[in-house]
């Protein structure tokens, strides 16, 4: 043992001997940013989006999103709760969260990040002399990488090498289960062969969609037989193929079929997809496959995306938000949410079904139903009262609101 090695021991500092080049853990891969995939390409979050079915994937979370009306609520006393339009964060949150984006731009980056990106999605927190937040800042990780060091229970993060507090970020971690990797790095493999199928593909149709043959000539010399070859893509490649060939004397041509498994390329693309719509828990008719085994209505469809694939991704948004935003005195009388009651709205004829029961019930008053099933419909006078309006018994006037003197005359 060297001296050197003895000192750090006697001071209790642990030696950690770097992996060889021969190490199958990745560890040299990830710290040059190049997974290495089984199909042989290199999948970044940014050639992943170039795959139709990622691409998809992930606007299918991001754009609703950035698309839900996102509101600070205060908590009433009797457990219900308000808009509080006159909170200092509820224009920053709903409208713009600073002066060059707006709300809508804003969430569908930092979800598409969080979705991509290792660790996940950052915003910096812009804050005034008091220490409210005035304007949120996305940092872009091609331009802004944060550097997250996750080793102790609480991490840190440096920007452009400066640390910065966490209570300073907006942190929207990855739904993968390692951070340093992401969703893209740990489906990878999946990722990979989805593309590769894609370049397939494009270079199949590229050559109008069929195999090569084989060009059989008498030609025994090297350049005869390049002529030969060179005169047939000249008349018969690319674009020109499907015409009268006219070949020379002592030349044959034999096309090839399709072998069995190039009959199983359509199943193994769709298989591929399927496996993306499995990474990124969506369902696989968001991805435009449709699942014709499992017929199910419209509302259906919209409350199975939003339970199993935006609701989570939804949540963390939104804690997240309250715990950097907010003060703990703040988190007991407000909550950020968002409203998700539009996204899997029933048809006109269902909606108001609902709101009639609802009303006539006396869950709800009219004016509430109107705002609740019809975007928000201005409210009227005398919508306020609940009563059943269907019964003559619980209108105005009725017995059931009939003061004592109306009784007694």
């Amino acid at each position: 043992m060297s001296f050197t090695s003895r000192l750090k021991s006697l001071l209790g500092i642990e030696i950690k001997a770097a992996p060889s080049l021969a190490d199958a853990s990745g560890f040299y891969f990830d710290l040059f940013g190049a997974s290495p995939t089984l199909a042989g390409v290199t999948v970044t979050p940014y050639s992943a989006m170039t795959c139709a079915p990622v691409a998809c994937a992930v606007r299918s979370i991001s754009e609703p999103a950035g698309s839900l009306p996102l509101h600070i609520y205060k908590r009433l006393p009797d457990g219900g709760k308000e808009k509080a339009t006159d909170h200092p964060l509820y224009k920053v949150l709903h409208d713009a969260p600073n002066s060059f984006a707006p709300a809508a731009l804003f969430r569908t980056q930092l979800m598409a990040d969080a979705l991509l990106q290792p660790h996940g999605a950052f915003a910096q927190i812009i804050r005034v002399d008091d220490g409210k937040a005035a304007e949120l800042i996305r940092l872009d990780p091609r331009t802004t990488p944060v550097a997250v060091d996750d080793s102790e229970i609480e991490p840190t993060y440096k920007v452009n090498g400066r640390e910065i507090a966490g209570a300073d970020l907006i942190h929207i971690p990855s739904p993968a289960y390692d951070q340093r990797k992401g969703l893209v790095g740990e489906g990878r493999n999946v990722i990979a062969l989805a593309l590769v199928m894609e370049r397939a593909a494009s270079t199949l149709f590229g050559n109008s969609a069929k195999p090569g043959g084989l060009l059989s000539t008498e030609a025994q010399t090297p350049d005869a037989i390049a002529k030969v070859a060179a005169a047939w893509k000249a008349a018969h490649g690319g674009d020109k193929s499907g015409g009268v060939a006219i070949l020379p004397k002592g030349t044959t041509w034999e096309q090839l079929t399709f072998s069995s498994v190039d009959s199983q390329f359509l199943e193994m693309r769709t298989y591929a997809v399927a496996e993306i719509a499995r990474l990124f828990r969506v369902p696989l008719h968001m991805l435009m496959q449709v699942d014709r085994a499992q017929p199910r209505s419209i509302e259906a469809i919209g409350q199975e995306f939003l339970s199993q694939a935006l609701l989570p991704r939804l949540r963390s948004f939104e804690q997240e938000l309250e715990l950097k935003l907010l003060t703990p005195e703040e988190r007991d009388q407000y909550c950020i949410e968002f409203d998700v009651d539009g996204f899997a709205r029933a048809d006109l004829a269902t909606r108001a079904q609902a709101a009639n029961n609802l009303v006539s019930a006396r869950v709800t008053n009219p004016n509430e139903a109107r705002r609740m099933f019809f975007d928000d419909l201005p409210a009227y006078q005398g919508g306020e009262v609940f009563e059943n309006f269907n019964t003559s018994s619980a209108h105005a006037g009725g017995k059931l609101n009939s003061t004592n003197e109306q009784e007694a005359a």
